[in-house]
């Protein structure tokens, strides 16, 4: 990418997003941010970025910010496994993409990455391996309104791209490092076993990668993605169990060694997230999260690797750097 354009990244103040803002700063890119008025913005603190304030279900908003730019890169969504009124994540995740696309076509933007999820990437269901981006999938595999919500805003994109919108999709696996401020649910899941809050496991299994390489994934898909494809940002499959061993020993803290029956977490589950729709509070254990957890979420990202040619640094380190950030800013009691 030359340097005399303007790049948008909507989604700047998330976990993946201001990864992607601070590596487009240092390979001086003039970066433009898409936030919320009342968004975290701590993590962009210090940095040369120009803001506009808005958010994806006001389109003038969305307009004033992608006026002018050569590029957008569509991370924001709303990432949650709970939420008391389903509703408010289908305006975020497939209106608010809709708005995206729409704006940007009409700006006539060079080209739009816009970021899926592992989430709507098939699983082969013989448990034959992992999934990859061409495993059929369809909207009923879909747990829970998070994933739907995701499943349909790629489908949007996907279309877009057909229609001649220069869209290029990415679905990252599950990120893990520093500045996951709010925190994601797996940040969630590191933050509870290093305040000792994590008595048991239940058997899963996740792809793990570290969060920088999914942010340099995002530059690599704006350089080199084919239009109308999807890739695959992810790294290691890693059994919870493993998981947690790792954290294990990157912290010095002792793993769970208790592993949960799938009945007695979807018992616990439903209690807690019955719960939260009396005290409006996210559940400590959402039933979403251990529904999911139901198939171990195993992903093959060899075309990211060879195509795009997607770092693959050590998931190891990546947890280390997740816990240190952790302890210093204050979530580890």
């Amino acid at each position: 990418m030359s340097h005399d354009g303007l790049t948008l990244v909507t989604g700047a103040t998330g976990f993946v997003g201001c990864h992607v803002v601070r590596k487009l700063l240092a390979r001086r890119e003039r970066v433009r941010v898409l936030a919320r008025r009342q968004s975290p913005l701590q993590v962009l603190q210090g940095l040369d970025v120009e803001r506009v304030t808005g958010d994806l279900t006001d389109r003038e908003s969305i307009r004033q910010a992608i006026e002018g730019c050569r590029w957008v890169y569509h991370v924001a969504a709303d990432y949650r496994l709970w939420a008391p009124d389903p509703s408010v994540l289908y305006q975020a995740n497939v209106e608010g993409t809709r708005n995206v696309l729409e704006a940007a076509r009409a700006a006539r933007v060079e080209r739009i990455v816009y970021t899926s999820t592992v989430g709507a990437v098939g699983i082969p269901h013989n448990g034959a391996g992992p999934g990859n981006e061409a495993t059929p999938v369809a909207l009923q595999d879909m747990i829970g309104h998070y994933k739907r919500s995701k499943f349909l805003a790629e489908q949007e994109a996907a279309a877009a791209a057909k229609g001649g919108v220069p869209v290029v999709i990415v679905n990252p696996s599950t990120p893990v490092g520093s500045m996951d401020v709010k925190p994601t649910p797996t940040g969630q899941m590191i933050v509870d076993f290093l305040n000792g809050r994590m008595p048991a496991y239940v058997e899963t299994g996740l792809n793990l990668i570290d969060v920088e390489d999914v942010a340099e994934g995002h530059l690599l898909a704006m350089e080199k993605g084919q239009v109308g494809q999807r890739y695959i940002l992810g790294h290691q499959n890693l059994t919870l169990k493993e998981i947690l061993e790792m954290l294990s020993s990157v912290s010095g803290l002792p793993a769970p060694t208790v592993r949960l029956p799938r009945a007695a977490a979807l018992g616990l589950a439903a209690v807690s997230t019955g719960l939260s729709y009396l005290t409006k509070r996210p559940p400590r254990i959402p039933l979403e999260g251990v529904r999911m957890a139901g198939k171990k979420m195993f992903f093959d990202s060899s075309k990211a690797v060879r195509e795009l040619g997607l770092p693959q640094n050590p998931v190891e380190e990546a947890l280390t750097k997740a816990v240190a950030w952790f302890r210093q800013n204050g979530y580890v009691k």
